[in-house]
């Protein structure tokens, strides 16, 4: 499922950069990993990579899954994106600029979220 998403957000590149032209188009695509890599003329640089690797929690494989995203943003501005994606889901590793974060969690959420975990019910103990 994941690098179905992978895939899609880079059709979803490509398709917005109709007019571009590709300056680099390597796929190597095999039964346990995969290498992918894009550039166009117009600053989009794609490149993602991923393999079958044992999983800790599941029987099965799961799908380990690397790349980075760079564009010129319409201000003339460098975005860069670095990420994994894993059995604990899609992270980002580092972002250029930032990605906002959410604000800090409010008092008295926090007060009651400890109560929640100091104070389990009687059907998680």
């Amino acid at each position: 499922m994941k690098i179905i998403i992978a895939f899609a957000c880079l059709l979803a590149i490509v398709r917005a950069n109709e007019n571009a032209n590709v300056i680099r188009n390597e796929a190597e695509v095999n039964v346990n990993d995969f290498k992918y890599a894009l550039e166009l003329d117009n600053s989009v640089n794609i490149q993602q990579q991923g393999q079958l690797k044992p999983s800790e929690r599941e029987p099965n494989e799961q799908w380990v899954v690397e790349g980075q995203h760079s564009w010129t943003s319409p201000e003339g501005e460098p975005v860069s994106i670095q990420y994994i994606a894993n059995e604990n889901g899609y992270q980002v590793l580092s972002a250029n600029p930032p990605l906002p974060t959410p604000p800090p969690i409010p008092e008295a959420i926090q007060r009651a979220l400890d109560y929640i975990r100091d104070h389990p019910s009687q059907d998680q103990q």
